[in-house]
C-alpha cells in the first residue's frame, strides 16, 4: 500500500473510531441522564427534541402574513399586502420571520436555552427558524446574531443568538459571522420596558468595527435572535448594519411576540 493510501486508511479509521466513541458516550449519558422534554420534563427518545404533546402546543406562524413584520393575517388579503402597523410605522429592516408566536411553550424553550444551559434545544429552534425564514435565507450572504455586551457574555458564558446562527449555518450554508456586529456599550435588560424606553436603551448600542466594514458592505444580512418583542433591538442592530453599508437586512427569530404590551419575557 502506498503512503497516500495508508494515510487515507488511517484517517478513515480515526474518523470511525471517533464516531463510535461519540455514540458510546451519548448512550452512556442517556442512561445516566435520560433525555427529557424541555417543556414538560417528561422522558423522550433522544436529546434535542420535545415530546409529541408539547409539539402540538407550539403556535407556528404560517402564511398569510405581513411581509415586513412577519405577523399573521386572519385571512389572505392577497399578494404584496402589508399590515396596517407596517404602514403606520415602516420598519428599518426589510422582512421579519418568526417560527412560532411567543406563548408558554415557546417561552419555556427560550428559557431552557438561555438560562438553563439546555443547549441541545438550539438545533430544534434553529431548524424551525430556518423553515420559517427559508425565503429570506435563499439569497442571503451573512447570518449575524444579535451580540451580547462582553460582561453579559462573560456572565452567561455563551450567546444564545450566536448558537442559533451556528446551527442555521450548518443547515442553510449561509455563513454565520458573530464578530461583524458589536454591542459597544452595556444596556439594561429590556424586560418590563415600554417601546420608547426600549428604543432609548439600545440606541447607538451596536456598531460594525471600522476594520470590518468591507465585510458588511453590499451584503444581504439576516439578523438572528431568539425573541422579538417590540423590535427595538432589531431596529438598533439593523440601523448599525445599514450604516455600515449592508445592502439589505432581514430578521429571523424563533419566537415573535404578537402582543408586545401584554407580554414579558
Amino acid at each position: 500500500m502506498s503512503n497516500l493510501g495508508a494515510g487515507s486508511a488511517f484517517r478513515a479509521g480515526a474518523h470511525n473510531w471517533r464516531r463510535s466513541l461519540r455514540g458510546a458516550v451519548e448512550q452512556f449519558t442517556n442512561i445516566l441522564l435520560p433525555p427529557m422534554c424541555p417543556i414538560c420534563r417528561e422522558p423522550i427518545g433522544s436529546n434535542g427534541g420535545i415530546c409529541t404533546v408539547c409539539w402540538t402546543t407550539l403556535s407556528f406562524i404560517e402564511e398569510p402574513l405581513c411581509d415586513h413584520l412577519g405577523t399573521p393575517f386572519a385571512y389572505d388579503p392577497g399578494p404584496g399586502i402589508v399590515s396596517s402597523a407596517a404602514l403606520a410605522r415602516p420598519p428599518v429592516w426589510a422582512r421579519v420571520r418568526g417560527a412560532v408566536s411567543f406563548d408558554h411553550s415557546a417561552r419555556t424553550l427560550v428559557h431552557a436555552l438561555k438560562y438553563r444551559d439546555q443547549h441541545n434545544t438550539a438545533k430544534l429552534m434553529a431548524d424551525l427558524m430556518a423553515r420559517a425564514g427559508a425565503k429570506l435565507l435563499s439569497d442571503a450572504n451573512l447570518l449575524i446574531p444579535v451580540p451580547l455586551y462582553r460582561f453579559r457574555l462573560w456572565q452567561r458564558r455563551f450567546n444564545q443568538s450566536a448558537r442559533l446562527a451556528q446551527h442555521m449555518q450548518s443547515g442553510s450554508g449561509v455563513p454565520s459571522q458573530p464578530h461583524l456586529l458589536s454591542r459597544i456599550r452595556p444596556t439594561q435588560a429590556q424586560v418590563g420596558l415600554d417601546l420608547a424606553s426600549r428604543k432609548k436603551n439600545v440606541r447607538n448600542a451596536f456598531s460594525v468595527p471600522d476594520d470590518l466594514l468591507l465585510q458588511v458592505a453590499d451584503k444581504k444580512c439576516v439578523l438572528i435572535d431568539d425573541v422579538m418583542t417590540t423590535g427595538a433591538t432589531a431596529e438598533a442592530c439593523t440601523t448599525a448594519l445599514l450604516k455600515a453599508g449592508a445592502a439589505r437586512v432581514d430578521v429571523i427569530v424563533f419566537a415573535l411576540v404578537l402582543n408586545p404590551t401584554g407580554r414579558h419575557i
